[in-house]
């Protein structure tokens, strides 16, 4: 469920900074703090790995 909320939000917000952003170097960034915020996500959920 957590997972699926992350996802959800994920989601959202990707398609807020796209929407926002005008150059490709802008892209990046906001690619660059989506994928800081997952991983702060993933980090504080402790998710299990399929190993």
């Amino acid at each position: 469920m957590k997972r699926s909320i992350a996802l959800l939000l994920l989601a959202m917000f990707t398609a807020g900074t796209f929407t926002a952003c005008n150059t490709v170097r802008g892209a990046g960034q906001d690619v660059e703090r989506a994928g800081e915020k997952v991983q702060e996500v993933a980090e504080d959920t402790g998710g299990t790995t399929d190993g």
